[in-house]
């Protein structure tokens, strides 16, 4: 009898971490295929019992799979793409792997705006020696993280050095993860908070609650000051909304990781919008070593339990979408 398959579909994994997924899948049981391209992939996945990947097209090309690990946080893209849908197909995230590089990621963009980075490199480009652009700083200020999970916590734990005024939690349940957060208020009393609040970080999956939770009225009760970090997903924000304050100078900045649209098109007005900062959905990208191996090691763990028939740690609820 052959051993079972698990087609590992992720462009660019680093060798040692196939090698460590074929020797764990071995020990299982379990056979581990490694697919050179696309068409390899599919023609592999036609017989998988498990399929390891972020292509959800490849999802509905395995009629035998039984368990979907994605090495993504975020499933809205599966889950919107109409992979199976079956009760024995079981989906799971790797959903706390990004916390650190997202984390850094939210620091590197809030101080940059903060100390006016971009624009002292306009100065230093023109060979100026300017010296006294007014500048804000993490110390002291009201700072609101619309969202507690892996990210939220990863953030708090970084922004706590700083020793701002307020860290405050938002969430649905009410809770302080890991007492981590100076106030906790669940999310329908998000409008109470974005009047005190100097940096508003979002990191907000994509679901039926979260999209457009940012709208224009909310957004418009951020204080003239204040900064937007959006590294969750581009749909909880109101994009257009966000650039026009910006463009009016109801807003000190903004920092966007995450679009409506991805790529964002070469002629959309975002790209030079004053007091923007873009980057293109690198945060929590897997070009960072520590997640690669962490997305691994999740794996690897539900992989025995899985094998053992035990429940998955990382199992994805479809109608929650995390």
């Amino acid at each position: 009898m052959s051993a079972r398959k698990i087609v590992v579909w992720i462009p660019g994994i680093p060798e040692g971490e196939m090698q460590r997924i074929a020797a764990e899948a071995s020990r299982q049981g379990f056979r581990a295929v490694f697919p050179a391209d696309r068409e390899a992939a599919g023609m592999a996945a036609a017989d998988a019992e498990i399929l390891f990947t972020q292509s959800p097209d490849l999802c509905r090309e395995a009629p035998q799979v039984q368990w979907i690990c994605t090495p993504s946080a975020g499933v809205d893209h599966f889950l919107k793409n109409g992979i199976p849908e079956r009760a024995e197909t079981q989906l799971t995230n790797s959903s706390g792997a990004y916390g650190v590089t997202i984390a850094e990621h939210i620091l590197m963009v809030t101080l940059e705006m903060m100390r006016r980075k971009a624009e002292y490199n306009e100065i230093i480009r023109e060979r100026k020696w300017v010296r006294d652009l007014h500048i804000d700083s993490i110390y002291g200020s009201r700072i609101t993280l619309l969202g507690t999970g892996d990210i939220g916590r990863e953030c708090a734990r970084r922004l706590r050095g700083f020793h701002p005024a307020c860290l405050t939690g938002v969430n649905r349940q009410g809770q302080n993860p890991e007492g981590l957060f100076d106030r906790i208020v669940t999310t329908d009393l998000l409008e109470e908070v974005l009047p005190e609040t100097d940096l508003l970080i979002c990191s907000l999956p994509s679901t039926e609650k979260t999209d457009g939770l940012l709208d224009a009225e909310k957004l418009a009760l951020l204080p003239p000051d204040a900064r937007v970090v959006n590294v969750g997903r581009g749909s909880a924000l109101d994009q257009k909304a966000l650039e026009k304050m910006l463009r009016e100078g109801r807003l000190a900045g903004a920092a966007l990781d995450v679009f409506t649209e991805e790529p964002i098109p070469p002629e959309d007005s975002l790209w030079d919008c004053p007091g923007l900062l873009v980057t293109p959905h690198i945060a929590g990208n897997m070009t960072l070593d520590y997640t690669v191996n962490k997305i691994v090691s999740q794996f690897l763990e539900d992989l025995e339990n899985y094998a053992a028939g035990r429940k998955l740690q990382h199992l994805v609820d479809r109608k929650r979408a995390y």
